[in-house]
């Protein structure tokens, strides 16, 4: 299913936290846990290339099964690349790659697993979510060994199509037939967080607004 323009831009003018209640209104768990925005002040939203890896000891695999430049080349503008390794503390990111990504267009990388070259990623400014900073590179410790295929990401199941969200609060995945009703409620309570910040500003009380704006 396909994620019409016109909600990717309404969810583009929302904070995760706020789509992550409208998440719960539509029973799907899609905040992915422990990923760190590594380019703090940056946000994406776009839709999910979804990559699998495996990791094992250097030189359990080739220099050509770490294949992200690969990947790299196979996304399109306004994707956002969703990495899933496990969780594990190997780079499967770096500056060039960051850098390469950006000159295609992509939107955002999400990775479950490790990047590295810092430095260089504050430089470019692409959006980097990422569960572990680290130096170690990833080649031939790492294989790519599935591409646009269902993953399970920081806990959640993230299909290629789905609409990812991330900031500096974190990340949200939004499966594609969900996105327009998320798009809709997400909306509704910016506008209670809207109201209630108003009213507080007028001297109501944090518990009264609470009453008032039941949704905050």
């Amino acid at each position: 299913m396909s994620v019409a323009q016109e909600v990717l831009e309404k969810l583009a003018r929302l904070a995760t936290p706020t789509i992550a209640n409208a998440l719960d209104d539509v029973g799907f768990e899609g905040v992915l846990t422990g990923l760190v925005p590594r380019v703090p002040g940056t946000r994406c939203v776009g839709l999910a290339m979804t990559v699998r890896e495996i990791t094992g000891r250097r030189g359990d695999f080739t220099s050509e099964d770490f294949s992200v430049g690969r990947v790299i080349d196979a996304a399109g503008p306004g994707d956002v690349l969703v990495i899933d390794n496990g969780g594990r503390c190997v780079s499967t990111f770096g500056g060039l790659a960051t850098l390469a990504a950006k000159l295609r267009g992509i939107a955002g990388v999400v990775v479950d697993g490790g990047v590295r070259d810092q430095e260089e990623m504050l430089e470019l400014g692409l959006p980097v979510f990422a569960r572990h900073m680290t130096p170690l590179t990833g080649r031939t410790r790492l294989a790519v060994t599935g591409v646009g295929e269902p993953i399970s990401c920081a806990g959640v199941r993230v299909r290629a199509g789905d609409v990812m969200v991330g900031d500096g609060s974190g990340v949200v995945c939004i499966p594609a037939e969900h996105a327009p009703k998320v798009a809709e409620l997400a909306l509704g309570y910016a506008r209670d967080d809207e109201l209630a910040a108003a009213e507080l500003r007028k001297g109501l009380t944090f518990s009264a607004a609470m009453a008032k704006f039941r949704r905050i």
